[in-house]
């Protein structure tokens, strides 16, 4: 038992012995990649600190004035600005990469949707990205309002289903179901058109869209034509 300890006390001291050599050997080495690491620190602190939060405040504040004119239904103004202030373009070609930004790109897919202007929609929206379930699922909706604008049912009605699971809610989802449900039914498609329009009185029956008689009447049609 002694002469084990004394072999593990001696291999340990050996370790440490190493460990000191290199240490001692690879001091400049060591101490660069720690002064490194020390830069590489302040120039993450010093982006978002001197950079990303003052451009982040700027395109909030250049956005207030076309976020108005969009929730005033100006959608014109909102997309283009005034003499003094920025529109959304405006908005999206210099802070696009800002949460101001892209919440821009949103307002710009709904401006451009009121207006008929059903490709730059689909661009815009396409580029938005989503935090929250309702906007996110707000935005894919009207994408495939979009398509369905333009004549391309088929897209639209995928797209719907994918908005209808992008946000599982009461609201968003019951619509999406809805609108799907419509558009497979105009593509003969009655089969999903059914699982569409059905799945709004089994998941959501506190929702408009399953207590309208609308719905009843849309599955009646696809029922018949089965």
């Amino acid at each position: 038992m002694k002469e084990q300890l004394e072999e593990k006390n001696t291999e340990m001291g050996n370790v440490i012995t190493r460990t000191e050599e290199f240490i001692q050997k690879n001091q400049n080495v060591l101490i660069g990649v720690a002064v490194a690491l020390v830069l590489v620190a302040l120039a993450i602190f010093g982006y978002h600190k001197w950079y990303k939060q003052p451009r982040e405040q700027r395109a909030s504040e250049e956005l207030f004035a076309a976020e108005q004119y969009f929730l005033n239904g100006e959608y014109q103004k909102a997309l283009e600005g005034d003499d003094t202030h920025r529109g959304l373009t405006s908005v999206i070609d210099n802070y696009g990469s800002t949460k101001a930004g892209n919440l821009a790109k949103y307002y710009a897919g709904i401006a451009n949707l009121h207006l008929g202007n059903y490709g730059e929609a689909s661009k815009w929206l396409g580029k938005y990205k989503g935090k929250d379930l309702f906007t996110n699922a707000i935005a894919i909706m009207a994408q495939a309002d979009a398509q369905a604008e333009q004549g391309d049912l088929a897209a639209a009605a995928k797209k719907y289903v994918e908005a209808a699971k992008a946000g599982d809610n009461a609201v968003t989802a019951p619509a999406a179901l809805f609108k799907a449900g419509l558009a497979y039914i105009s593509l003969g498609e009655n089969k999903k058109a059914l699982d569409c329009l059905k799945q709004i009185r089994a998941k959501y029956p506190e929702s408009t869209e399953a207590q309208t008689p609308d719905t009843d009447k849309l599955i009646a049609i696809a029922e018949a034509a089965l």
